[in-house]
């Protein structure tokens, strides 16, 4: 029976903190692999002006009110911080976890937030990808114990930098989300040791064979690279019953349905119908999937999420 490991990706957006703070308790009692949020500084969904958490700061908050489940950010946008900053930070949250952290990372993507705060968003996306590669490499090196120093034009420049304390992880996870053919899953077959994709399963499989030919030109070996997918579930005995309690989250979050209605990662209904969704990515090549849930958080998803949908896809 092959082991097929969940996560739980909370939303930051429109809760309090404690009920942020106890659904991540209740995440690490039930066993699950990991524990992700968002790096978003506005709401994603619905109204951008609603209550939201930061995210780094949610995490090292995390890790003292959990003991088990490994903790990230879905991911950590690029534009954000300085990637040298970023290391250190990730660096001090493995040792506040004592070793869970792994280290999220993207181009970022939502430009309400950038000119809001005044955060530099480029001239494109291709351009963000870009300086999401060069802050991956210098990541890499030093949260590996190595020295950086930027080439001439880099966006990064970097001056023999090496940093102390290394993480306590001899070798600390890098997740890289998303499934850009040309620039994200090359960046993720030279530097991720986990990647995030979403889709149908003929898009995935897709995505799939682009990142092996990606790992054939970096001569990287794609079984070193874990393969994580996402889904939204709501769980009930009945696709009717699932329903009501999604709508509702979704009034709660200030999200009009005709914005969520079309999004297939949305997958509301028995433990049977989750299941088939991710045998469908597991014969594709994925071995874990990460479910978002929206506040207000739904302890009988979290249970019958790892209880029942989990045994389902092992056997499968």
């Amino acid at each position: 029976m092959d082991d097929f490991k969940l996560g739980i990706l909370l939303w930051s957006q429109a809760t309090d903190w404690p009920a942020f703070e106890g659904a991540a308790r209740k995440v690490d009692e039930l066993g699950y692999e990991h524990l992700w949020t968002w790096d978003h500084l506005h709401a994603i969904f619905g109204d951008p002006q609603q209550p939201i958490f930061e995210g780094w700061m949610s995490l090292a908050a995390w890790a003292k009110a959990t003991s088990r489940v490994r903790l990230g950010l879905m991911v950590g946008a690029n534009t954000f911080r300085n990637p040298a900053l970023v290391a250190k930070l990730t660096t001090t949250l493995d040792h506040i976890s004592t070793g869970r952290a792994i280290l999220g990372l993207g181009g970022a993507w939502f430009d309400y937030e950038h000119a809001r705060h005044g955060i530099d968003f480029g001239r494109g996306f291709g351009q963000r990808l870009d300086w999401m590669d060069e802050a991956a490499a210098a990541l890499r090196q030093l949260l590996d114990g190595g020295e950086v120093t930027s080439a001439p034009g880099a966006k990064y420049e970097f001056d023999h930098l090496r940093q102390e304390p290394l993480p306590i992880q001899q070798h600390l996870p890098l997740m890289i989300g998303g499934s850009g053919e040309k620039k994200t899953l090359r960046t993720i077959a030279k530097y991720a040791d986990m990647w995030n994709g979403m889709g149908d399963p003929e898009t995935m499989r897709h995505k799939m064979d682009v990142l092996l030919r990606h790992c054939a030109d970096v001569n990287r070996d794609p079984n070193t690279i874990i393969k994580t997918t996402a889904l939204k579930p709501v769980i009930r005995d009945s696709v009717a019953e699932a329903e009501k309690v999604w709508r509702a989250q979704m009034a709660h979050n200030k999200t009009p349905m005709s914005d969520v209605e079309d999004d297939e990662t949305f997958v509301n209904g028995p433990s049977e119908l989750v299941a088939e969704y991710l045998i469908a990515r597991k014969e594709i090549g994925f071995t874990e999937a990460i479910a978002e849930m929206a506040a207000p958080y739904d302890d009988e998803t979290l249970e019958r999420f790892i209880g029942e949908v989990k045994p389902l896809v092992d056997q499968a």
